[in-house]
């Protein structure tokens, strides 16, 4: 059996969340509801990652009857990699490279180099895609992204 490193589902639905908000005009403001049913993510776990997102200042919120929810930064100023450890924390590859777990055997172990290298390449990913690069690029009928999600008028980008 294959083992797979995986991004957990609380980094994919954040993730997901972020580029929807992406798509939209920067002034629309989104319920969340509504991305929830777009990007096909439970309400009650999207409700709690958003929430998070808005604490750690990626996403903002308004309350009220059209309130909702959307970026607090420009698109492309938000990484992958600032969405991932807004919601999981900083990545590390390998508990050898968390400062916090490392083992005894790092100062003398001959992978440490080579997991460093690893995390800092796949970091250099993360970081080098923003969320403008990834938007879901708005057809003239409203249509967006692979999925086809309809974007109604008020809310499309300029």
């Amino acid at each position: 059996m294959q083992h797979v490193l995986r991004i957990s589902r609380k980094i994919d639905y954040g993730l997901r969340a972020m580029i929807y908000l992406a798509s939209i005009s920067l002034e629309a403001v989104v319920p969340f509801r509504e991305i929830a049913r777009q990007m096909d993510v439970p309400e009650d776990f999207l409700a709690k990652i958003l929430k998070t997102l808005v604490d750690q200042g990626l996403v903002r919120s308004t309350r009220g009857p059209h309130g909702g929810y959307a970026l607090a930064r420009a698109p492309a100023e938000v990484s992958f990699l600032d969405v991932i450890e807004a919601v999981e924390g900083p990545v590390a590859l390998n508990v050898c490279l968390d400062g916090e777990d490392a083992c005894g055997h790092t100062p003398a172990c001959t992978m440490v180099e080579v997991w460093r290298q690893g995390q800092e390449r796949m970091l250099d990913v993360y970081r080098q895609s923003k969320l403008a690069d990834l938007a879901f690029k708005t057809s003239p009928g409203g249509q967006v992204g692979l999925v086809q999600l309809a974007i109604p008028v008020g809310l499309r980008p300029s």
